[in-house]
């Protein structure tokens, strides 16, 4: 079955960098689009990054371009996202996700949290 892992999360100062990793199974990763989500305590789940199948068209909601990078790799089956000069705000648990066959699919999430 289609299985989505993420890790990375922690808690980091203002202004520090973090790399979000999301390892799938159970579907042939290299012909769909990944998405990364979050989430903040008492908010509704957020949109953060998408990226095609082939890894050369990707998305971002404004509030993190030109700060987070969402990559590939499908010899690893793994979406990553880089966080670099992170803010307070960015503070919530990330999620990796695939549309698979019309049905979405969520990994467990992994917590960044930025504080100084």
């Amino acid at each position: 079955q289609v299985q989505l892992v993420e890790s990375g999360g922690g808690l980091v100062q203002p202004g520090g960098s973090l790399r979000l990793s999301c390892v799938a199974s159970g579907f042939a990763f290299h012909i769909y689009a990944m998405n990364w989500y979050r989430q903040a305590p008492g908010q509704e789940r957020e949109w953060v990054a998408d990226i095609n199948a082939a890894g050369g068209i990707k998305k971002y909601v404004d509030s993190v371009k030109g700060r987070f990078t969402i990559s590939r790799d499908n010899y690893k089956n793994t979406v990553y996202l880089q966080m670099n000069s992170l803010k307070p705000e960015d503070t919530a648990v990330y999620f990796c996700k695939v549309r698979y066959y019309a049905s979405d699919y969520w990994g467990q999430g992994t917590q960044v949290t930025v504080s100084s």
